[in-house]
């Protein structure tokens, strides 16, 4: 059976997200679930849930599929096909359709039409570990105002947001910064206008716990390096981020920050792919909602 997720059902999805080690942040399977109330599944054996998947719908052109698990008891035995079929078919009259694939599963995505697009890295740094910084800033920090949490008008992180996003998620994106675990840190101009902001939250590791890094958006490479710094010094311990691929700048500050690459997933698409430049975006919110 396939039903809609539930509250009770959280505790072991995200047991399931740290297993696979999809290092889930704290409250993140909730804010998936606000953000399209009909877009997470899970399938159940007996009533006993063992698999989960999301299906986002953002609006009519544009959805994403995450999430997806299933206990590795269960594989093997077409349960995470029913769930696949299901989440397709739910969202079978949205125009592109975008999904963070494995490598060893990009050729079964393909036979449903998905088309490889970039490479997702994810990259890692211990920050207990003073790092030997090579890389750094060349603005003026005069010139600009770093704003922190409740000092942070959200309409100005919307409005910037919208323009580097293939589809606005005002809904999505205020629950994501007004969680309070972590810190969200913004820089603006003299003029006010939003320039870059960041993100930084705990999340759930096999070993224990750490932080990642998502949104991290701005308008250059000093600006994003800024921002990474100011939110790595706050936060000892693992964090990780996620850029993409298709931003060559961020492959090259992550590097000289001596953040390491840890694993990668594919982009893919079915449908018209997004046209929106990717520059400016230095690390993904996150992988399951694309």
């Amino acid at each position: 059976m396939i039903r809609s997720l539930t509250n009770n059902d959280i505790p072991y999805i995200t047991k399931l997200a740290i297993k696979e080690n999809f290092a889930p942040g704290l409250g993140d399977v909730n804010i998936y679930r606000n953000t399209d109330k009909q877009g997470l599944w899970v399938g159940c054996l007996n009533s006993k849930v063992i698999g989960c998947i999301a299906g986002i719908k953002y609006n009519q052109n544009y959805g994403f599929v995450g999430l997806f698990i299933v206990d590795d008891r269960f594989r093997g035995k077409g349960f995470g096909l029913q769930l696949w079929k299901h989440i397709i078919n739910h969202l079978k009259h949205v125009n592109c359709l975008g999904i963070e694939a494995a490598p060893d599963r990009i050729t079964d995505y393909q036979t449903w039409g998905f088309m490889p697009s970039s490479i997702t890295t994810r990259w890692r740094i211990d920050s207990t570990v003073k790092p030997d910084l090579k890389d750094s800033y060349s603005i003026n920090i005069n010139d600009y105002l770093l704003l922190e949490g409740s000092q942070i008008p959200q309409d100005i992180i919307q409005k910037y947001d919208s323009t580097k996003e293939y589809t606005p998620r005002p809904h999505f994106l205020s629950d994501w910064l007004s969680n309070t675990d972590g810190k969200v840190l913004a820089l603006v101009n003299q003029s006010g206008i939003c320039v870059g902001f960041g993100r930084i939250r705990t999340c759930l590791l096999k070993e224990g716990r750490g932080h990642r890094i998502g949104p991290l958006i701005a308008d250059n490479h000093d600006l994003a390096c800024f921002l990474l710094q100011n939110l790595i010094k706050q936060f000892p311990g693992i964090i990780l981020v996620d850029s993409p691929g298709i931003n060559i700048d961020a492959n090259i500050l992550f590097t000289n920050l001596n953040f390491q690459p840890i694993s990668y997933t594919v982009r893919m698409y079915k449908g018209e792919q997004p046209t929106i430049s990717m520059k400016e975006i230095y690390g993904l919110a996150c992988l399951e909602l694309g």
